[in-house]
């Protein structure tokens, strides 16, 4: 295909966050199973320069690209829905706009001009859109604005969109807006007027919606389509109707009945074919098939919130319908685990992950919980901070080192067997500073990790500042904890495993980041596959005994 790169901008209306990025993943879905070259970009309004400063509770997980980028976790679900990386320019927030802005300021670029959000600001903006279309690897570029139609923060986003519909021409750049259509069950009807306000707050900043997706609870009948049509200057077929789904695996599908994806390629004026979803089908039929379930213990400190674990989640979704098992996560916050209550809480569980996070809080709590599943033969699976637990267990309960410990949580620890990283002993500035994205990994043959990944070298994605002490690796190996996994530039150890234990693996990296429908992470499906073992031999052990 040699046209022009086509772009797509997704806004949400003024009601309320909408999942306008499983509707642009979904689309990108469609779109890229009929031959095109797509790819999707978040931009954020908040002023942080990426979310890797930002606490889980107030955005959800902090999702990492191969390049290193911290980015928004809209990115993850991109990544898991089109199989394809993303990168540091598929995310871009206020903050890093307005320090560009300001660098080219203070060097001089803008020759003495009394710099202004319009021009500088939007120009960067459109600037920053059309990076990924100017790179000649895209044919369609999907561009999702963040927040919501009416908010002061997103109007330099929209006058951009302006600017770049009128700069693109006819045909070359299309607005797709999210709204929603609620349901009043006192008055048994479905109310069209926040979506008529919405539009029209939209074309307030000069843009004029093309297409309306219309999130509902209901089926949109015909009369109200052509309602909304009508008011909202769209042609009819224009109104698609996006119905509350058991599973964001089902939008494409739903989206496909509603012919989305032909109504913005006649827009797009780029052909239209059938697309062949059938490998995607087939996992949604698996996911939603399964033959059996276990259930497998999360334990975080931010469980309250599932989007602060949403990449482990869908990975676990994954894993599962690539095992056909339906897994049943139990959220566990490991503040509220001791001695006391772990047997209780763990128990019945048919395997344990340890989850990454920053902090002393809840530290206790997860170290108990390795300590219960490493001597009760539970399949463990320890990710980043998890695997660090895990270490600092071994050490206290195997080794005999009570006060083993990371400097993280206490700078003066005589036994420091997760450690700072010598270049991060200097470095004062908390955002963009952690050994981040893609690295390698050489695995030691005949280890777990060796036959899971069936591979002599890895690179898998990081987000971290201390490491693995290698002072100690001699002798938490002489005591049956094996490093497995090691960065064959600096030596740090990325794997662990124990050898007399049934399936205990920690890893300094984050595999959750790397799973999507298409490959379902090797890791997790080896973990669930060993948590259903572990639940057949819990089971045969039970009967024998009765």
């Amino acid at each position: 295909m040699t046209q022009a790169t086509k772009y797509i901008f997704v806004t949400g209306g003024v009601t309320s966050s909408l999942g306008k990025g499983i509707i642009a993943a979904s689309l990108a879905k469609l779109l890229q199973a009929q031959g095109y070259r797509v790819t999707i970009q978040k931009l954020d309004p908040y002023i942080n320069v990426d979310p890797g400063t930002l606490n889980p509770y107030e955005h959800g997980e902090c999702y990492v690209t191969e390049d290193g980028a911290e980015t928004d976790l809209d990115l993850g679900h991109y990544e898991r829905f089109l199989n394809v990386p993303t990168s540091q320019a598929n995310n871009v927030t206020t903050g890093r706009i307005y320090q560009s802005v300001i660098e080219k300021e203070r060097r001089g670029e803008f020759l003495g001009k009394t710099v202004q959000v319009v021009p500088h600001i939007t120009d960067e903006i459109k600037r920053r859109v059309q990076i990924l279309g100017r790179s000649g690897d895209y044919d369609i570029v999907i561009t999702e604005i963040g927040g919501t139609v009416g908010d002061i923060e997103s109007l330099p986003y929209i006058e951009a969109v302006r600017q770049l519909r009128w700069d693109l021409g006819k045909n070359n750049a299309i607005v797709i807006h999210l709204t929603l259509v609620p349901f009043l069950s006192a008055a048994g009807e479905l109310k069209t007027k926040p979506t008529q306000h919405s539009v029209k707050t939209l074309m307030e900043s000069g843009v004029q919606a093309d297409i309306l997706v219309c999130r509902t609870e209901h089926n949109l009948p015909k009369d109200l389509r052509r309602k909304l049509a009508l008011f909202c200057n769209v042609r009819e077929e224009a109104v698609i109707q996006s119905i509350d789904a058991s599973t964001i695996y089902d939008v494409p599908n739903l989206m496909l009945e509603e012919g989305l994806d032909k109504v913005v390629l006649n827009q797009l004026d780029l052909e239209c074919s059938s697309p062949d979803i059938t490998r995607w089908n087939n996992f949604v039929h698996r996911h939603k098939n399964p033959k059996t379930d276990v259930t497998i213990g999360l334990i975080g400190k931010y469980v309250e919130l599932q989007d602060s674990y949403k990449s482990i989640l869908e990975a676990f979704i994954h894993a599962g319908a690539e095992n056909e098992v339906k897994v049943k996560v139990e959220s566990i916050h490991s503040e509220y685990l001791n001695e006391d209550n772990i047997k209780l809480k763990l128990g019945h569980l048919d395997g344990v992950l340890v989850a990454p996070g920053f902090g002393e809080r809840g530290l206790e709590g997860k170290i108990t919980a390795v300590k219960f599943v490493r001597e009760n033969n539970i399949p463990f699976l320890g990710i980043c901070l998890g695997m660090q637990m895990a270490v600092i267990e071994f050490a206290r309960n195997v080794l005999g080192l009570t006060d083993a410990n990371s400097t993280e949580m206490d700078t003066k620890s005589a036994n420091p067997v997760i450690d700072l990283m010598e270049e991060q002993k200097s470095i004062t500035d908390k955002g963009g500073t952690m050994r981040l994205g893609a690295w390698s990994c050489e695995l030691k043959k005949g280890s777990i990790v060796h036959e899971i990944y069936k591979n002599n070298t890895i690179k898998e994605r990081h987000r971290h500042r201390y490491e693995f002490n290698s002072n100690y690796k001699a002798q938490l190996e002489t005591a049956g904890m094996q490093a497995t996994g090691l960065n064959p530039e600096t030596g740090l150890v990325e794997i662990i495993e124990i050898t007399k234990h049934p399936w205990f693996v920690g890893v300094q990296y984050h595999p959750e980041y790397k799973s999507t429908v298409a490959n379902p992470h090797p890791l997790f499906v080896a973990f669930v596959k060993a948590a259903l073992n572990h639940k057949k031999n819990q089971k045969g052990v039970s009967m024998a005994q009765n």
